[in-house]
């Protein structure tokens, strides 16, 4: 490059450099530079830990999970009793007997270990959540409020859904098919056995938008693919009623089995917002 070349270079370069200053001094804002994949994809609390470590970390997040439940079980059993009336009330028509000396006693006791599971289950979440945060990239960690508060709102609805909709309908079957030939005297271990599966099962049949959500997100699956295969979800949500319900009645079955049409194409219209 010749000298008069390398003159007019250094100009513009100094002109360029003079005009940043200018804009600089004037006040005026710099837009930030965009954030790149890297960065989304950098580890904040990147720490190096042995496999001992990590091993120790899991024993005292498990140990700490352990005592959480012990202690809603505790608290739970106390309260046994409400809770039970609570979960009577759906069984209107019906008297329980207890046909077993401790039968009750038992049933208590699994009551309350489900009952404090339930109520311990965010301090659990939480210690999940602490446990796997710091190997956790930024754009994950951006995700993982949403999913956690969506996955525990829909647990919940499944709770209620069951509650006020399948459980009611199940014990209006039964009731009125034998009403009138057999009287209502039912195993109260045999309807708790009933009641708290078909609970639990509903509310985790309801964690399916989650499921997709993370499918789309992360680009294993697209809403196209998920609406294209429709025809299989009809006959999963069939055979997933029959197997989740506890009881063999076509009502409870068919409640469920919507249900969790309505919650798959809930779901691709969630993986639709996202952009996926």
């Amino acid at each position: 490059m010749t000298a008069p070349d390398l003159e007019t270079a250094s100009a513009q370069t100094s002109n360029g450099a003079d005009s940043t200053a200018k804009d600089n001094q004037n006040g005026e804002p710099i837009a930030p530079d965009p954030v790149d994949d890297e960065y989304l994809n950098e580890l904040p609390d990147d720490v190096e830990m042995s496999l001992f470590d990590h091993l120790e970390e899991l024993r005292t997040r498990i140990f700490l999970a352990l005592i959480a439940v012990v202690i809603g079980v505790v608290i739970c059993f106390f309260f046994v009793n409400p809770i039970v009336q609570l979960l009577e009330v759906p069984a209107k028509g019906a008297k329980f007997l207890q046909l077993a000396p401790g039968e009750y006693f038992f049933v208590s006791l699994k009551v309350a270990g489900y009952s404090g599971l339930l109520v311990s289950s965010p301090f659990i979440l939480y210690q999940i959540i602490q446990f796997v945060l710091p190997g956790l990239t930024r754009r994950e960690r951006r995700l993982l409020a949403p999913i956690v508060l969506g996955s525990s709102i829909l647990f919940a609805a499944g709770l209620v859904f069951a509650y006020i909709a399948l459980i009611p309908a199940a014990l209006n079957f039964f009731i009125t098919y034998g009403e009138g030939v057999v009287e209502q005297l039912w195993s109260i271990e045999r309807y708790f056995e009933f009641v708290l599966l078909l609970l639990f099962s509903t509310g985790l049949a309801f964690q399916i938008p989650v499921i997709q959500l993370l499918l789309g997100i992360l680009g294993i699956v697209s809403s196209k693919q998920m609406l294209s295969g429709w025809r299989y979800v009809v006959i999963g949500a069939a055979v997933l009623g029959a197997v989740l319900t506890p009881s063999t009645d076509p009502v409870t079955q068919s409640l469920l089995g919507g249900a969790v049409l309505s919650l798959y194409f809930g779901g691709i219209g969630l993986v639709v917002l996202s952009g996926r």
